[in-house]
Order: C-alpha cells, then structure tokens, then sequence
C-alpha cells in the first residue's frame, strides 16, 4: 500500500510516493500538464499509479499566508475531483503553504544545481515534502 504525493500547479505536478510501509516519500517525476487545454496528465499519472500500486492521494493546498484560500486552492481541489473520479481512490488534501519555498532553500544548499536544474526538479522535490509532511502528521499508513 503506497501513497502518492501531488504538488498540482498550472503547467506541472510533482509526484511522489511512499515507501510500502509507508514511513519515507520519495520524489519520482515531473508530469507537464495543461489547465488551459483541460490537459491533467493522467496517462502518465495511470502509469504511474499503476506501477506503484497507490492506494491514496495526497494533494497539497497552497492556502494563503493568512489560511485563506485563493484560486489555486479552487484548481487544486478540481484536479483532487478529476483523479478521484479516474482512478477510484482516496484523495487527502495538506497544507503545503512555503513547501516550494523550502524546496528551493534545499536545492540551493546543495550547491551544484544551476538555477535550470533547480526549476525542473523544484516540483518534485515540493511533491516529496507535502507527501513527508502528511506521512509524519498522520503516522504511517
């Protein structure tokens, strides 16, 4: 049983998944979608629910500095609606305020990681903190 974490934004999701035991999350890619052009990546995402076996979704909320909830927060809950529907699973929501802000914090640390490589990986390490985050909030799976 695995969980799968989505940090969903307009031309892209992270995605993440849970060690079996449900402890650790680990990045695994980037999937470039489309809002505009009703384009959620969800080939690719069957692929990967697939091969990963996923159980659960877990999608961060990027509320607002003051807890509010804007239009990304609307976008988010939409596309948690889409994979729902699709795939038949649970879909958790978490507060992933300053995640990509953390995310670039730690790409920056590492030293070696041109501000390019940076802006590709940034989302599926961010994927990688929202799925952490809920697994050390809820406990292991």
């Amino acid at each position: 049983m695995r969980l799968m974490g989505l940090d969903v934004g307009s031309k892209t999701v992270g995605v993440a998944v849970s060690d079996p035991l449900g402890w650790t999350a680990q990045g695994i890619t980037v999937i470039s979608i489309d809002e505009n052009q009703n384009d959620y990546g969800l080939d690719e995402l069957s692929n990967l629910v697939n091969k990963y076996d996923i159980t659960k979704f877990v999608l961060g909320l990027p509320k607002n500095m003051n807890n509010s909830s804007g239009e990304r927060v609307l976008a988010v809950k939409h596309y948690g609606e889409i994979i729902k529907s699709k795939f038949h699973k649970d879909v958790d929501y978490i507060d992933e305020r300053l995640t990509t802000v953390e995310a670039e914090r730690m790409l920056v640390e590492e030293g070696n990681v041109s501000r390019e490589k940076r802006r590709k990986k940034i989302d599926k390490v961010a994927a990688t903190l929202i799925l952490q985050n809920y697994l050390d909030l809820k406990g292991n799976i």
